[in-house]
């Protein structure tokens, strides 16, 4: 017992190595030497991830974990030597040609985001639906109504606060006024029809004001590479906490913040698919496959095997992109969920809306 749980432990912090690595290493390469320098190692650092997953998928051993550690360091000492001399032509050109791929998805990018974010509120208003149908008291009603008004005035609360720096122009107002003015309507059309409930509403209200927020993030404290920051390494011996201060000052917060939701809700959202339906696979689980064989599942099990790879990929992304682009893709994201939320209100069947929301 006491060896697995080492062997845990050893695995647990090899995986929270690599991911401080990557989170600390493609900013810093990026306000230090240059952006090509940054879409070098951001590259290989892909390509390292893609045959970590590969590897991960065809043997799964955990010591995959541990074996990769020193990978992301060794990557960084190359892309930091090989932009110390005369750049050779076939590394600008890989460079630029996965800079160039970077910026062109970022609609996947939003239609994942978007779409993995309607997924888990409906997740959430449907479990809220199961706990309110299971319980014979009103204590869960009561608990789920207080819960879900919290959410719509902490919403409400974040989109005035965020006002003043979201809605600095003209068009930016009224792309705020018009979502709102989307949202409350969907809402009403929902509670209607019977199509949705508050769980789920009060869920979109909070991305919404996300990203409203995000919009609006202090600007003159937005992370500017390449101009902000002394080189690296005459700060390490003589300067200690500046070098301490180099590290919290490089680590872009809007960013980490977009970060971690794009990917808990992918993360999320990839657990939910294969239990879409799941009422009919469930009495046929005997048969064939069953679960295993459904091609949710196997999607499920990829994006979870290729992971890293994702985490590398969103990373870069954000990063690269300069805060007028993350501006307008936000509203683009808004605007796309509230789209495919109506959409989803006005074409769900009756029997498929009882099974996953409201009877």
């Amino acid at each position: 017992m006491a060896p697995s749980l080492l062997w845990q432990a050893v695995t647990s912090t090899a995986r929270l190595s690599t991911v401080t690595q990557i989170l600390i290493f493609l900013p810093l390469t990026l306000s230090t030497l240059s952006t090509h320098a940054f879409l070098l190692l951001s590259l290989l650092l892909f390509i390292h991830a893609l045959i970590h997953g590969t590897l991960t998928l065809l043997w799964g051993s955990a010591a995959l974990s541990v074996l990769q550690v020193p990978v992301h360091s060794f990557l960084l000492l190359v892309c930091f030597n090989a932009f110390s001399q005369t750049i050779h032509p076939w590394i600008v050109t890989a460079a630029t040609w996965w800079g160039w791929l970077l910026r062109w998805s970022s609609p996947g990018f939003i239609v994942m985001e978007g779409l993995s974010s309607l997924l888990v509120a409906q997740k959430l208003g449907q479990i809220g639906k199961e706990y309110v149908g299971e319980s014979e008291n009103t204590e869960w009603q009561f608990a789920l109504l207080i819960a879900a008004a919290a959410a719509y005035v902490a919403s409400a609360w974040w989109i005035v606060v965020a006002y003043p720096a979201a809605a600095s122009s003209p068009l930016s107002s009224t792309l705020l006024g018009v979502a709102l003015t989307a949202f409350i309507f969907l809402t009403c059309i929902g509670f209607v029809v019977r199509r949705t409930n508050i769980v789920e509403s009060s869920c979109l209200a909070l991305f919404l004001a996300y990203n409203v927020w995000l919009c609006g993030f202090d600007q003159l404290s937005n992370w500017a590479p390449a101009v902000a920051y002394t080189p690296l390494l005459s700060n390490i011996l003589p300067h200690l906490q500046t070098l301490v201060n180099f590290f919290s000052n490089t680590l872009p917060k809007p960013v980490l913040v977009a970060l971690c939701y794009r990917l808990i809700v992918l993360h999320f959202a990839s657990r939910i698919l294969p239990t879409i339906g799941a009422g009919s696979w469930e009495s046929d689980a005997s048969d064939d496959d069953g679960w295993e064989g459904r091609a949710t599942s196997k999607l499920t099990k990829l994006l979870l095997t290729y992971r890293q790879a994702i985490f590398i990929t969103v990373y870069s992304h954000l990063l690269l992109l300069d805060h007028p682009a993350q501006i307008w893709w936000r509203w683009m994201n808004i605007f796309f969920t509230l789209v495919l939320w109506a959409i989803e209100l006005s074409v769900s069947s009756d029997d498929i809306t009882k099974e996953w929301k409201v009877e």
